[in-house]
């Protein structure tokens, strides 16, 4: 699930622990959807969630980058330029996993962001528990009131200023190519013929090609979906700046 790095995002999680353990009490068992930008950092924000609420509440959480179809297929179905795209995902499974987690252990399919696949190796099997944190890509806005089971309960996205999550991009994108440099089998060992500019210059082609378009078009509209919008800023610090849920 690595997808920013490991800053700790102390402020503001309390907070948020804090009205995700509130809802949970008036709600009840919870499968949370969070979701945001590419390299917005919902890996490390799901991972301090989990640390906070574990406290108090049996918490499990687990990425939907399981659920993208393989690279070969993408390929051949001419998709893969649209990687992380709503299409990309196999929404289907993903929404029969959610529905059997409230009920009974459940695999969910692991992804490599080293060779950008999924990997079964890192399947993991999870058990109902009191707070299920999904985080990742692929979501639609949850039905009305009549929600179904293979539906996430509370929606929670996570925003940032564009520019900075722009420059959280090119920096993850840098640091995947510097680690390849002693791993063949890294998608990103492709890349190493290039100098350090011209693979920043890459980085933000594929910026603007593809990750901007994404969220301008797939991924941004679901925060006026949202039941809660997390504000992030430049130091990594987030705060509630939205509350709908009722």
């Amino acid at each position: 699930m690595a997808e920013n790095i490991d800053i700790p995002m102390t402020q503001g999680i309390t907070s948020l622990a804090d009205r995700v353990a509130e809802i949970q009490s008036m709600r009840g068992n919870l499968v949370i959807a969070l979701t945001g930008s590419v390299a917005s950092g919902k890996s490390t924000l799901a991972r301090h969630l989990e640390t906070v609420l574990d406290e108090t509440l049996s918490v499990a959480t687990v990425s939907t980058d399981g659920f993208l179809f393989p690279t070969d297929y993408l390929r051949e179905q001419g998709l893969f330029q649209k990687k992380g795209f709503p299409e990309k995902y196999d929404r289907v499974a993903m929404q029969a996993a959610i529905a059997s987690v409230r009920e009974r252990a459940t695999d969910f399919p692991g992804y490599s962001h080293i060779t950008f696949d999924p990997d079964p190796t890192l399947t993991r099997r999870i058990d109902p528990s009191q707070v299920l944190i999904l985080e990742g890509l692929g979501f639609q806005p949850r039905s009305a009131s009549d929600a179904g089971p293979h539906e996430p309960d509370l929606l929670i996205y996570l925003d940032a200023e564009l520019e900075q999550i722009e420059t959280w991009f090119l920096e993850r994108f840098l640091r995947f190519w510097h680690a390849a440099e002693h791993d063949p089998t890294s998608f990103y060992a492709q890349f190493r013929h290039m100098s350090e500019p011209e693979l920043i210059e890459f980085a933000k082609s594929v910026w603007a090609a593809i990750n901007l378009p994404n969220l301008e078009n797939h991924i941004l509209p679901l925060r006026a979906h949202a039941d809660l919008v997390v504000k992030k800023d430049a130091n990594h610090a987030i705060e509630i700046s939205v509350d709908r849920w009722a």
